[in-house]
């Protein structure tokens, strides 16, 4: 029996951009992409073959290169991302300074110190405070109790300089309260290591004595605290983060191996960059912060460009193509929305380095060698590992999920909501951008502080009661400035005159009610002067008594001294001055966050037009997230939810942090979905047809990608700290904002008000580079039309 003619389709006659397409599908796909050998299995590279003008991208020769040579890309991976951790491991991570992260005048302090070899030890100390009225503190039962706290952090070896209230004079007024104050031994960096043997003293003499209240506070009890908490919180946000992702990339995949790819590739691409954070902290130092934010931003970008990638991939297999073209395609469109959104993401980062702050240098280093990490995993084991997989990927099929995903359209919501927006995309616009613009208006009262301890940690904790306790007892005891002086010859008269004068005026000002202390370091020729500030330590009483030490008392006492050089640092000197670095950097931050982001978009696209909706957009979703963010931790608008009740302000560094972050982040889906648009433009159709079928075929892959975001940002949002908290809040809540009102309403909206002016590009502009990847690939093979086979006549029955 013949075979029947192959079924002839509009696909198969049709001629895309002048192409002649021969019958045969080696053929077409030659033809398609101007080569006359297929890169993915020969062993030519066609990084210079030619294709409508354009030259092949990076992207796509580097998916080439991986997909010829698999098993070196697969195992190159896993022995760079070895190699990283083992150099890590040996190098060990350097931190960072106390000078590095508070810049100026506090920096400057802490440097003389740190040269000088002089260390303040950490200090702590043990309230102990009768309960009711009915004990004092000259009471037998009262002495007996402080006398066993003595006693007691004594017999631990690990404190020195022990004080008894009754020798140092500190009880309280109402004789209810007495402190025991002693000093940690050994370096103050290291003392939150050594303090839980004290801790555990105390807790014993506490035991004994119930009729009263005994508890532990100082720098090293808070610094453990703090450090157990945020390791804590650490191992719960990756245990929780990770099978959440998986469960999500599960659900959208309905395949185990699908599944599993994203995942790996984000946690290999953390564990590596983790390796490469430690050397580079020899150079840059690091921090435990820039860890936490390294594992978020690392598993989501990871994730979202596996996905981008692999979900391009399935969907060019179920169009009919065949293995080597689907992950041609997928290299080329998704490799390069790979490849932008990574630059475009690491470029936003360069943008911490311009606030000269420390911590905020070292999570600029850790994002941006996490994202680079998460790019090369992406451009070079994933097509490598797709290759070798093929269609196995589907694998591990989870019966029910597989088959509600490929009974279900994906893009049916947003095609009803796209056509309504296209439909009416004025109004849309103005609705969506409205919307944007009442989230942000309570930015309008931002209120930003440096959280306190009660205000970062829940009341329930010891060592917040501890604090408050003390703080009750004993009001206005907030830790001194320290005027550092350094000259030749400490102890000369000029310089012990300026000193004397320097007290005299300090208390005569205001701005201390004294006592104001010396102490000489007569090797080192460094003078510290311990002032209490009025005011406690986080007012604006405090901030003034500051500021009069700084511009009045010492210009006219200590700065007349030849050669000195003077600096204050403290609590609130630390405050004021990272306040302050923070402001100076906020325009240059956001001046070349903006422009470099506009720079790349414009280089990609070739469109001036889409470089400045991108900025505007963006903005609109950082402004809508700052606004939550105030209704939520200032105004409490919510706050029980998140368990972030009384906290009454954003912490200082979060907005700016944020910005630089989701300025970056927020391309992930921008330049994943202006890639389909383009490409559907350039292969023939109008701009809201382009729109229409560039949204409505990434809305499947975007809203997978937001949600696993969403969701691990989320995980933040629970943790026990409230920057923490604050952090999470705002980043789930602008990726939510900017994968749907910007992606689905207010960009398709704009672009069809915009219509062929999306495209322009001003002839004074013409001499940039063609970043741009050819955006007409060969069209699915026909399939053939199913053959109806021939009834048999029925045959008589046989008698």
């Amino acid at each position: 029996m013949p075979h029947p003619p192959r079924r002839s389709t509009p696909a198969r006659n049709h001629l895309c951009a002048g192409w002649a397409l021969e019958p045969a599908a080696r053929s077409v796909d030659r033809i398609a992409f101007g080569a006359s050998t297929d890169p993915f299995t020969e062993g030519e590279d066609t990084v210079s073959h030619k294709h409508g003008g354009a030259k092949q991208g990076l992207a796509a020769a580097i998916g080439g290169w991986s997909a010829r040579h698999r098993k070196t890309a697969v195992f190159g991976w896993l022995l760079l991302v070895a190699l990283a951790t083992v150099i890590g491991g040996m190098a060990g991570r350097t931190n960072l300074t106390e000078a590095e992260e508070v810049p100026g005048e506090f920096g400057r302090a802490v440097k003389i110190l740190d040269e000088a070899g002089i260390e303040d030890p950490a200090n702590e100390m043990v309230l102990v405070q009768a309960r009711d009225g009915s004990v004092s503190a000259g009471d037998p039962a009262f002495r007996a109790a402080v006398d066993d706290i003595v006693a007691a952090v004594n017999r631990t070896g690990k404190v020195e300089h022990v004080s008894s209230p009754y020798q140092s004079g500190t009880v309280s007024k109402d004789k209810r309260s007495a402190l025991v104050q002693f000093d940690m031994r050994g370096p103050a960096d290291d003392a939150s290591a050594h303090v839980q043997p004290v801790l555990d003293a105390v807790a014993r003499v506490q035991s004994e004595h119930k009729a009263l209240r005994i508890e532990e506070f100082g720098g090293a009890s808070a610094d453990k605290y703090f450090s157990d908490i945020v390791d804590g919180d650490f191992r719960k946000a990756e245990w929780t983060a990770v099978p959440l992702a998986l469960g999500i990339l599960l659900i959208a995949f309905g395949a185990l191996v699908a599944a599993l790819l994203p995942v790996a590739l984000a946690l290999t691409a953390f564990i590596g960059a983790s390796g490469l954070v430690a050397v580079a902290s020899h150079s840059i130092h690091t921090s435990d912060d820039a860890s936490s934010v390294m594992l978020l931003v690392g598993l989501a970008v990871g994730v979202d460009y596996c996905l981008f990638y692999l979900r391009r991939e399935r969907e060019e297999r179920e169009a009919g193509h065949d293995a080597q073209t689907a992950l041609r395609i997928a290299a080329a469109t998704s490799g390069r929305a790979v490849l932008v959104s990574g630059l475009t993401v690491m470029a936003a980062m360069a943008g911490m380095f311009f606030t000269g702050i420390g911590t905020f240098k070292a999570m600029g280093v850790a994002t941006i060698l996490v994202v680079l990490t998460a790019v090369v995993g992406s451009l070079t084991v994933l097509p490598a590992l797709l290759s070798m997989l093929g269609d196995r990927v589907e694998k591990g099929r989870v019966p029910f999920l597989h088959r509600m995903k490929k009974n279900s359209d994906g893009s049916r919501f947003w095609r009803a909501v796209l056509t309504r927006v296209l439909g009416r995309p004025g109004m849309s616009a103005a609705v969506a951008g409205g919307a944007l613009v009442l989230l942000a208006v309570p930015v309008i009262g931002l209120n930003t502080a440096h959280l306190t301890l009660q205000q970062e940690a829940d009341d329930s904790v010891a060592v917040v009661q501890a604090s408050n306790h003390i703080n009750e007892a004993f009001p206005g005891g907030s830790e001194p400035a320290q005027v550092v002086v350094k000259a030749d010859g400490i102890t000369s008269g000029p310089v012990s005159g300026a000193i004397a004068a320097f007290k005299r005026q300090a208390v005569s000002s205001g701005a201390s009610e004294g006592p104001v202390t010396v102490t000489l370091h007569k090797s080192s020729n460094v003078a510290v002067i311990d002032v209490p500030l009025a005011g406690d330590g986080n007012d604006s009483a405090s901030e003034k008594a500051l500021g009069t030490l700084r511009h009045d008392v010492v210009p006219a006492t200590l700065g007349h001294v030849d050669g000195a050089t003077t600096a204050i640092a403290g609590s609130t000197a630390a405050s004021v001055d990272f306040s302050k670095q923070l402001g100076d950097g906020v325009v240059p931050v956001f001046g070349f966050v903006l422009a470099l982001a506009a720079i790349l978009m414009l280089l990609s696209f070739r469109s001036l037009t889409i470089a400045a909706t991108t900025i505007v957009l963006n903005l609109l979703s950082v402004g809508a997230a700052y606004g939550v963010l105030t209704m939520v931790f200032q105004h409490g608008w919510g706050a029980s939810l998140v368990g972030a009740e009384g906290v009454g302000a954003v912490q200082s560094w979060l907005p700016l942090f944020l910005f630089v972050i989701l300025f970056g982040l927020s391309m992930d889906y921008h330049v994943f979905v202006l890639s389909r648009i383009k490409e559907a433009h350039e292969q023939g159709l109008a701009t809201r047809a382009a729109i229409f079928r560039g949204i409505t075929s990434t809305a499947g892959v975007v809203t997978s990608a937001a949600v696993i975001m969403v969701a691990v940002f989320a995980v933040f949002g629970t943790l026990s700290m409230q920057t923490m908290k604050q952090l999470g809040v705002g980043l789930a809540v602008a990726v939510l904002i900017d994968a749907t009102l910007i992606r689905a309403v207010l960009l398709p909206a704009v672009m069809a008000l915009l219509g062929e002016r999306n495209w322009y590009l001003p002839k004074w502009l013409e001499w940039l580079p063609d970043l741009s990847e050819p955006a007409h690939f060969p069209p699915p093979p026909a399939r053939p039309a199913p053959v109806e086979q021939p009834v048999p006549a029925r045959q008589p029955d046989l008698v």
